[in-house]
């Protein structure tokens, strides 16, 4: 095969004046700068889209894909609700769980937490917290005998000094009003487990009790405060979740997992596209730099041009020999 003429003297111009087997000092400056760039563009990128999956699993590790709420603020009729929203397609679980505030006490440490009632049984379902259990069980959470159970997360045990087995003292804000004013209500737990997300605001400011006993802690009766649901595609969850709105329709609202982390993910997602304009603005200095060095070498060639148009060589021809240079540094 015939190689054209111009790409075997771009390929010449790769050579300095001094020795024809070396590589020119402005040659290796332009490629060098280009593959800086695009290299910093890539490692940074990877970096990011790392970071956002690795944080979107540990969310998604310890909360649900979709959360259904409701407008009176409990839902009462919880089981005939799971029933009808497990017949959904592409729904895998779902669990009831109640969200409440409480200070944890142990001899003279306390500390607020943010308190979250599952059942065991269906909660293993629709969210990874067996597989984040370090220490105990899930199903020492509600005991037949002694104090209930309590699960805690790894940072939270090692600011309270506790292992399990110790018992804590949960005291609830909204207690009962006596003659002296607001009474908290106070109950004795027992840790009957350690989890780890990997997150540290879910380490150290989340402990998990039984549904049951949050509903007469906090006096909430038989209700609830919403049903988390898992579905089989987390991308998918925003669709599904107007399916199940659409079904189940007021009081209810329903949000799928992005909605409920929207700011979190706006701002990673900003912080993204910030990163890659600053990083292609890089790329495009080191692209000036192979532009630069082409006018340079137009510059010195002069003379081998007008030569080689003597000899009867078209300007496109002349032409395509210095963008064989540019496109080969490009490519390198």
């Amino acid at each position: 095969m015939r190689i054209p003429y111009p790409l075997i003297i771009s390929l010449r111009y790769f050579k300095s004046k001094k020795s024809e087997k070396s590589i020119s000092v402005n040659t290796l400056i332009s490629i060098a700068g280009v593959m800086l760039g695009v290299m910093a563009l890539i490692i940074v990128l990877s970096v990011m889209s790392g970071f956002q999956q690795d944080l979107r699993d540990k969310i998604l590790g310890i909360t649900a894909h979709i959360y259904v709420l409701s407008y009176s603020g409990g839902i009462k009729d919880y089981d005939k609700l799971i029933k009808e929203i497990g017949k959904i397609e592409h729904v895998k679980g779902c669990s009831p769980f109640i969200f409440g505030q409480a200070l944890l006490g142990f001899r003279k440490r306390s500390q607020g937490v943010v308190i979250r009632a599952i059942e065991p049984e269906l909660e293993i379902k629709t969210t990874n917290l067996l597989k984040n259990l370090k220490e105990g069980s899930i199903d020492e959470l509600r005991s037949s005998e002694g104090p209930p159970g309590i699960i805690i997360g790894s940072e939270l045990m090692k600011s309270l000094g506790v292992i399990p087995g110790d018992i804590l003292n949960v005291i609830s804000p909204s207690g009962e009003i006596g003659p002296l004013g607001m009474i908290p209500k106070i109950k004795r737990f027992k840790v009957v487990g350690i989890f780890e997300a990997g997150m540290y605001e879910y380490d150290a400011n989340l402990a998990y009790i039984h549904i049951k006993e949050a509903q007469k802690f906090f006096g909430m009766g038989n209700e609830v405060s919403g049903i988390e649901v898992k579905v089989d595609d987390i991308y998918k969850a925003n669709k599904i979740a107007a399916i199940i709105q659409k079904k189940i329709g007021f009081p209810y609202i329903v949000k799928d997992w992005m909605q409920m982390n929207r700011n979190l993910f706006s701002a990673l997602k900003l912080e993204k596209l910030a990163m890659f304009v600053i990083l292609v603005l890089i790329v495009l200095v080191a692209s000036f730099n192979i532009v630069s060095n082409l006018i340079m070498i137009v510059l010195e060639k002069a003379r081998e041009i007008a030569i080689l148009k003597a000899m009867g060589a078209r300007d496109r021809e002349v032409m395509s020999i210095f963008m064989s240079y540019g496109l080969i540094i490009g490519v390198i």
